[in-house]
Parts: C-alpha cells; structure tokens; sequence
C-alpha cells in the first residue's frame, strides 16, 4: 500500500502561497515575513513609511523571498480595503494573513484620551476585521482554503501591573483580537480557513521601547527562562499557524513569553 501521508517538510512548505503581512516593515511583522519566506510563500507587506517598506523589500529579495510593498495607514477608513483591491489589481490573492500591524498607547486610564482609544481599536482590532473579511470573500472562502494568524498580546490575557503605566485601550483591543480569533475559527472552520492567534511576551522593538527602557530588569526577573523574546522566537510559531502542518488547529492562542504569564 502506498502512503501518502504528507512529509513533515512537505506540512511546512509554502510555495505557490502568498502571505500578506501587516506591520510588515520592521520588528516582529519583518521577522515573520523572513520566515514565512523562507519556507517558500511571496510576501506581501504594508506600513505607513515607504522608506521603511523600501528597504523590508530589499532585505527580504536578498534573502532571496519574493516580496512586494503597499504603503497605507491601517488604522484610517477604507485604508484596508483598499490595500486588499489594490492586491487584486495587480493579479495577486492573499492564501495566509499575517494581522501583526498594531499600536500602544500609555497613559492612566482616567486621563486617557478618548481619540487615543479610538486610534487603537481602529488599528488593532477593526483592521483585522476588515482584512480577514475582505480577504477571505475574495479568495479564502471561494479557494476553500486560507490561514489567519492574528499577533495578538500576552496584555491581552492579563493585566497591567500597577507599577507600570496603564495601557488601557491597548489590553482591551488585544483581548477583542483574541476573542475575534476563537470566534472566526468557529464560524469559519468548516469552509477550509483556519484562524489562531500568537500571543508575544515583552520582544525588544519600537513599541516597548519606553517599558523597556524602565522595567526591563523587572520584566526579565520574572521571566523563568530569564530573557526577553528574540529575534527566531516569533518564527516557528507563525509557520506553525501558516502552514498544512497546523491543518487542525484552529481557534487556538499561543502565548510566546518564555513563561512570564504562568508565575
């Protein structure tokens, strides 16, 4: 009898897929644009900075990952539904989304500024709806096959310390893209698209900048495997999500936080 049970390298392989990844340009979102490349997908990234989507194309092409750019303001109306036809207009359909586009902002809940709210659910959680909607009704849902992985937050499963400046919109918009996640996966499932979330600890990047800068020592110290995320640690994760080798995982969140969340 022949077997015809996929090799494991077989599971992993991306080739002929395209993946669009959101925040693409730097830190966590070029880092799993470089994996998922690597693994054989063309890549799609957008960001707000064209320079800075620039000089992503160009790293990525070096590493010999085929990878185009769209510059646009996701957190603006319209914004991603224009990126999605301005995708098909030029031939091009998106198998695997990437949501990793997002923003924090820091401040006491009771002088946070209601604009400043809005800014944040508007990139971190309106954005992946419209994405993974337009998305998967022009491609996903008619090829009765897609992936979505959503980066979501540890802060979305937890609080904030007290001693740390509140993040209010940023914790809840992060627990709404969670949720989102187990509720797409559900109503989804059954049409070949799976949706998973990955749930990133403190990783040096623009974002934390300024935690790190001033908690740093505290955050490591409790940490158990006693660092911060790096630059690989973001990478299986995601392929995991991405590829047929996670077929039958959907609705699932995977903290990457090299076990903060469980002390």
């Amino acid at each position: 009898m022949t077997d015809l049970t996929p090799t494991l390298k077989a599971l992993f392989d991306l080739t002929g897929q395209t993946v669009l990844v959101t925040g693409g340009s730097r830190g966590l979102g070029l880092q799993i644009a470089e994996a998922l490349g690597e693994f054989g997908a063309s890549v799609i990234v957008t960001a707000r900075k064209q320079n800075e989507l620039d000089e992503a194309v160009a790293h990525l092409t070096a590493l010999g990952v085929k990878a185009v750019s769209f510059s646009a303001d996701l957190g603006k109306a319209g914004e991603p539904e224009r990126v999605v036809q301005a995708i098909a207009d030029l031939g091009m359909s998106v198998d695997i989304l990437v949501n990793n586009a997002g923003a924090s902002w820091g401040s006491p809940t009771e002088d946070m500024p209601l604009d400043a709210w809005n800014k944040l659910m508007a990139l971190n959680l309106t954005a992946p709806f419209l994405l993974a909607r337009e998305a998967a009704k022009r491609w996903m849902i008619p090829n009765g096959y897609g992936r979505i992985v959503n980066i979501a937050s540890v802060e979305g499963l937890l609080g904030r310390h007290p001693r740390m400046i509140g993040t209010i919109a940023y914790n809840s918009s992060k627990g709404g893209l969670i949720n989102f996640t187990r509720a797409l996966a559900a109503e989804w499932g059954a049409k070949g698209i799976t949706v998973n979330a990955v749930a990133p600890g403190y990783f040096p990047t623009k974002m934390t900048g300024y935690t790190l800068e001033n908690f740093e020592k505290e955050l490591v110290d409790d940490t158990p495997r006693g660092q911060l995320g790096g630059p690989a640690d973001l990478k299986g994760a995601c392929l995991l999500f991405a590829s047929r080798a996670g077929d039958h995982i959907t609705g699932q969140i995977l903290v990457v936080d090299g076990g903060a969340s469980v002390i």
